[in-house]
């Protein structure tokens, strides 16, 4: 299969397409995906760069952690997915001991795979998984985001805000939130959000008590 590797610390030039021998099933409940499209971060140019920014994460594997793709094979036991379903994960990657996701084909376990939306694009599905589950564990695992509470959530158009925010009115949440321009309030308005507060113009603070008649928020992102 077309790879493409991180042969070592600094620019894009140390990013080389290669050829590399295609991946297997190594256990019953392995899946393994044809990959269609590959989600940058900022995690992964910054692991990529000279300095190391995480250096011992360092990996010469083709390391970018997101990516969605059409299954190609499954493991005898396999039970959540067919052969021709559309995918989308977080998985390997990031200096870990699993082969990322820049390359043709990957195999993940399939607890690791979710069915792609079909509303999604390959492209845009390669841009949510971890930013997803970023805003998730925050609101839901950590603290039990409960419908009628209000949440703050900080840099509403950011990749982490502009999900959070929509999972958050999902769940029944009032929506406060931090942008930086009017462009970006009325993008987070588009998302849901109650109320945008651009922190150049005022004191995030002081507007968060303001809209709450002095309470506050129940929890804050």
């Amino acid at each position: 299969m077309k790879t493409v590797m991180l042969i070592g610390a600094g620019g894009t030039e140390m990013l080389k397409l290669m050829e590399t021998p295609d991946p297997i099933l190594k256990g019953p409940l392995d899946v393994l995906v044809r990959i269609h499209a590959s989600g940058l971060n900022p995690v992964d140019y910054k692991l990529r760069r000279k300095g190391g920014f995480y250096p011992n994460r360092f990996t010469t594997y083709p390391w970018v952690v997101m990516g969605p793709g059409v299954v190609q094979a499954i493991g005898e036991a396999v039970t959540k997915f067919k052969i021709g379903d559309e995918v989308f994960f977080f998985n390997g990657g990031m200096g870990g001991d699993e082969q990322g996701n820049y390359a043709e084909l990957t195999v993940i376990h399939q607890d690791y795979l979710a069915a792609k939306p079909k509303s999604l694009s390959m492209v845009e599905a390669a841009s949510v998984p971890l930013v997803w589950l970023t805003a998730w564990e925050a609101l839901f695992d950590r603290y039990s985001l409960q419908a009628g509470e209000t949440v703050l959530i900080h840099g509403g158009a950011g990749g982490v805000g502009y999900i959070a925010i929509q999972i958050a009115k999902y769940a029944g949440a009032t929506v406060l939130t931090t942008v930086s321009s009017p462009e970006k309030a009325e993008f987070a308005r588009s998302l849901g959000a109650d109320h945008c507060i651009n922190y150049k113009d005022e004191n995030f603070v002081e507007r968060v008590l303001e809209l709450t008649g002095g309470k506050g928020v129940d929890v804050c992102l």
